[in-house]
C-alpha cells in the first residue's frame, strides 16, 4: 500500500476508534481525511506511480474489455507462426457500434503469468495485431488499443523471429490506417513493446499509469551498474501521466478511483468510458485525409525540446 493511501486508511480507523464525546479530535481528523480525499495521491513520487502501475490487483485489458464492450469475439493467430497469449484482440461492440479491440494482457497468478508471458508480446503477437488492425480497416471499424506491458519480449527466439521488424511494421501500419485509433495506457507502458500499439489519433493514460523508453530498474543498471537506484531513475525518466501530458505526448489523463484502479475495477472502467466515447467522436469530425495528416503531425511534434 502506498504511503498516502495508508495514511488515509489509518485516519479513518482512528476516527472509528475514538469515543463519541471526543468531538474536537474527531473534527480535526475528519478535516485531514477530507483534504486527503480531495487529492489523495496528488503528491505521489514517480516511484510510487510505478508501484501503482504494477499493482498485482490492477485491472488488465480483459478486465476493461468485459466492462466496456459487449459481444467480444477474440481472434487468434498471426497466420505465419502461431498465437501469442500476451496480446489479445478481436471484434466487439462499444455502445452498440462494431469496433476492434486490441491489448496486452498480463496474468493474475503464476500459471497465467507464464501463459501470458507477463504481458510481453513476441513477434507473432505484434503480427497478430497488424492482422486485426487491417481487418478493422477493411470493415471500417474504429480501433481501441490498450497498453500494459513491461516491454516486448527480449528472448532469443523472439529476436530470431524478427521482434524489431514486427514492431516497426506495426508502427508503419498504424500510421496509415484509415480508421480512428484511440490508445489507452492502462498500467505499464514499457519501451517499444508499448509503442507498437500506441501510434494513434488519441493517446489516453490512466492517472497512475507510466510510459517510458526503459524501466527504472534497467535504467539504474545502465547508469549506476546496479538496480539500487531505481527510485532516482524513475524521477529522472519523467514517466508519469502528468509528465507525458506536459511533453504533449498524450492527449488526456483519465482519473482513477481515489485509492487507485486496483481498489474498484468497475469504477475504473466507468471513469474510462466517457473519455473513450468523447475522443472517438472528436476524431470522427475529421475527414480521413485530415485524420491521417493530424496523426502524422502529432508524432512529428513529439521529441521537441529547448536547449
Amino acid at each position: 500500500m502506498n504511503t498516502k493511501v495508508k495514511e488515509l486508511t489509518d485516519l479513518k480507523e482512528r476516527v472509528e476508534e475514538l469515543p463519541a464525546d471526543a468531538t474536537a479530535e474527531i473534527a480535526t481528523l475528519k478535516q485531514l481525511i477530507a483534504q486527503l480525499e480531495s487529492d489523495p495521491v496528488g503528491k505521489l513520487t514517480a516511484w510510487e506511480h510505478v508501484q501503482l502501475a504494477r499493482h498485482a490487483e490492477r485491472p488488465y485489458t480483459l478486465d476493461f474489455i468485459s466492462r466496456l464492450f459487449t459481444s467480444f469475439h477474440p481472434i487468434q493467430g498471426d497466420r505465419k507462426f502461431g498465437d501469442d497469449p500476451a496480446l489479445v484482440g478481436g471484434m466487439a461492440l462499444f455502445e452498440g457500434e462494431p469496433v476492434m479491440v486490441i491489448g496486452q494482457q498480463k496474468g493474475r497468478n503464476t500459471k497465467e503469468r507464464l501463459y501470458r508471458n507477463y504481458g510481453m508480446a513476441k513477434p507473432e503477437g505484434y503480427r497478430k495485431s497488424i492482422r486485426l488492425m487491417r481487418m478493422a480497416e477493411k470493415f471500417n471499424r474504429p480501433i481501441f488499443t490498450f497498453v500494459d506491458t513491461p516491454g516486448a519480449y527480449p528472448g532469443i527466439g523472439a529476436e530470431a523471429r524478427g521482434q524489431a521488424e514486427a514492431i516497426a511494421r506495426n508502427l508503419r501500419a498504424m500510421a496509415r490506417l484509415r480508421v480512428p485509433i484511440v490508445v489507452t495506457v492502462l498500467g505499464e507502458g514499457g519501451s517499444g513493446g508499448a509503442l507498437a500499439l500506441s501510434l494513434g489519433d488519441r493517446i489516453l493514460m490512466l492517472e497512475h499509469s507510466i510510459y517510458s523508453v526503459i524501466s527504472p530498474e534497467s535504467c539504474s543498471a545502465i547508469l549506476w551498474k546496479d538496480q539500487d537506484h531505481a527510485k532516482e531513475a524513475a524521477e529522472a525518466l519523467r514517466l508519469t501521466a502528468k509528465d507525458m501530458l506536459s511533453f504533449k505526448i498524450l492527449d488526456e489523463i483519465v482519473p482513477e478511483p481515489p485509492e487507485g484502479s486496483h481498489t474498484d475495477w468497475d469504477e475504473a472502467a466507468a471513469l474510462l468510458k466517457q473519455p473513450l466515447l468523447r475522443n472517438l467522436e472528436e476524431i470522427r469530425h475529421q475527414s480521413v485525409e485530415e485524420m491521417l495528416t493530424a496523426r502524422f503531425e502529432k508524432f512529428r511534434r513529439i521529441g521537441e525540446y529547448l536547449e
